[in-house]
């Protein structure tokens, strides 16, 4: 079904971030390398989660992206990236 990089809770917030590292540019960046097929599974993995787990399906699902060009850079963390 796929996998979950970061599954957190804040409050009545449950916060799924997919956690990309691309060190080269060259083919769009960490952010590109995120397609809609990839997209698709986060969500289908994010819906077993919910599935299995009842006590999280009340809360209020926010899927980020946590975006790094190198292992020791800055790490851009996009808030509700889809």
């Amino acid at each position: 079904m796929g996998e979950l990089d970061i599954v957190a809770r804040r409050g009545g917030l449950l916060i799924i971030a997919e956690v990309r590292l691309r060190s080269s540019s060259e083919f769009g960046g960490a952010a590109a390398s995120i397609t809609a097929a990839k997209r698709a599974r986060i969500v289908r993995a994010a819906r077993l989660l919910l599935a299995r787990q009842p006590a999280l399906a009340a809360l209020t699902v926010r899927f980020d992206t946590l975006l790094l060009s190198s292992s020791s850079g800055p790490i851009e963390w996009i808030e509700g990236a889809f």
